[in-house]
């Protein structure tokens, strides 16, 4: 859900990282903020898939008794005609603002959530939402039921540890970890929550030399369909803690805290490169080259914006001091073929540079999704599919370095082995939703003509072919057995859930 970019005064996009965090562990999925340029972020437009329902025999038919729950509830429900409901109900793309839940339970404790499950597990459609990022409104079910967790956003820094709540948003966790002197690799969009954001893999600006947001999960807290609140760790429900680091959220329960392992807050050197008309494709072929050959201190993504021509910026942040900076980025430019018309780089601290990369945290409308480099692909044919797509960006973040560190089946994120990731980001609205879909829709599969493949959860999109794939690849099917394990009737089923 995450969206896990956001274009902030560099003209960098930020992604978020995200998405995840766009809902919690019930919600389905990405983090995201758009550019803070005219264009709005859209998500996907396609019908959702849909999924069976759990055998009516083995689950309760009555609809659930909001009055007996609202009772229950140390924070609070709001329902149709209720005052507060039109803003309450909304998330962070405007395009679902017309879908209309059942009910919204603002949770505040633990027994919150598990009041909710009891009073709704199998009657309506249950969706958690932390930052509300979802790019296909996952987190709003037409009908069902909102357990908005933002109010469980503590973030506790002790030593080495941050316990963060489901709902803290990424603003708040870097403002903490600052404070204390620690950082945590994450996305840049600060409205992004931080649990949809990890649970589907959590990809940043730091994550080449830190690694994702879910790699430094060392537990986490879940209330399961059936009301037990359990603790994942490798240590306890190690299968269902492999599931949490990049299964994606909205399919194994509802998580409601987050303990990391940090690492001491660096300094870092941030840059924006932006290169003239008519250059994209030379820079964007050696772009691959160079980000596979640095140094894992050096985070880069290069952004392609769609028009005519299509305009092409880098930007980026190293763990290191200018001197060393302005080398590598040397390198770049001078196999580019292009000599850039801006070039910025400045030193800040931890805290710093992830406002540098801060978008804006308005609602926004779009439609996005994404595909996965592997190997280095056809530049000219990927900027020849950006081309007179106007307001469209394509935004390309490196991976690899701590990325790849682990193996592909050791957590639940599958695309260890990626060189970048490839977000589509568009601008719609209720008018043109269905023409910038088709639009989006094709950006894909162009992408996938000139070698990108698969695609990253966080960034959802019901319309992406053979999505379940895409999103896990060989870790599907185990994905899938832990789902079946930990919700066996299949309470939090939604249009992209891993049992469908």
């Amino acid at each position: 859900m995450d969206s896990e970019h956001d274009q902030g005064r560099s003209g960098v996009p930020r992604r978020t990282f995200l998405r995840i965090a766009g809902v919690s562990a019930a919600g389905a999925v990405a983090a995201a903020c758009g550019p803070d340029t005219p264009s709005a972020p859209v998500a996907s437009t396609a019908p959702e898939a849909t999924t069976s329902a759990p055998p009516a025999s083995r689950l309760p038919s009555a609809p659930p008794n909001w009055d007996d729950l609202r009772s229950q509830l140390a924070g609070g429900l709001v329902r149709p005609g209720a005052d507060g409901y039109g803003t309450a109900k909304h998330g962070f793309n405007q395009l679902f603002d017309g879908n209309n839940p059942v009910a919204v339970a603002t949770v505040s404790t633990v027994q919150d959530v598990q009041n909710c499950l009891q009073a709704a597990a199998g009657r309506v459609t249950i969706a958690a939402r932390s930052g509300g990022h979802s790019y296909a409104g996952y987190s709003v079910p037409e009908g069902g039921l909102v357990i908005d967790v933002a109010a469980l956003n503590k973030v506790d820094v002790q030593g080495t540890k941050a316990v963060i709540g489901a709902g803290a948003k990424l603003g708040d966790v870097y403002a903490a970890l600052a404070r204390a002197g620690r950082a945590l690799p994450a996305g840049s969009c600060p409205t992004v929550g931080i649990a949809g954001l990890t649970l589907g893999g959590g990809i940043g600006v730091l994550a080449r030399k830190y690694g994702l947001t879910c790699d430094h999960l060392s537990s986490a807290q879940i209330v399961t369909a059936d009301g037990r609140t359990l603790t994942a760790s490798a240590d306890s429900e190690p299968d269902l803690f492999w599931a949490l680091r990049g299964g994606g959220g909205g399919n194994f329960g509802v998580v409601t805290e987050f303990t990391f392992d940090t690492d001491p807050a660096p300094d870092l050197t941030v840059f924006s490169l932006r290169f003239p008309a008519g250059s994209a494709a030379g820079v964007f072929a050696a772009w691959q080259q160079w980000i596979a050959a640095m140094p894992p201190e050096l985070w880069a993504n290069l952004v392609l914006s769609g028009g005519a021509p299509v305009q092409c910026r880098v930007g980026g942040c190293y763990v290191g001091g200018v001197a060393g900076l302005n080398t590598l980025l040397n390198n770049l430019t001078t196999n580019a073929g292009a000599r850039p018309t801006q070039r910025v780089v400045k030193s800040l601290d931890y805290l710093g540079a992830m406002k540098y990369f801060e978008g804006s945290s308005n609602r926004q409308s779009f439609i996005a999704s994404s595909r996965i480099i592997t190997t280095p692909v056809d530049a000219a044919q990927v900027v020849e599919v950006a081309d007179g797509r106007t307001g469209m960006d394509l935004l390309i973040d490196g991976l690899g370095g701590a990325v790849a560190g682990p193996a592909k089946d050791a957590t639940a994120f599958w695309h260890r082995d990626a060189l970048a990731s490839v977000q589509v980001y568009a601008p719609a609205t209720a008018k043109t939703r269905a023409k910038v879909a088709e639009s989006v829709g094709d950006v894909v599969a162009g992408l996938a003509a000139a070698g990108a493949g698969g695609g990253y959860v966080n960034y959802i999109d019901p319309a992406l072919p053979d999505w379940k794939t895409a999103y896990y690849g060989d870790n599907a099917k185990r994905l899938q057995d832990v789902a079946k394990k930990y919700d066996p009737q299949n309470v939090f089923r939604f249009g992209q859930g891993v049992v469908s």
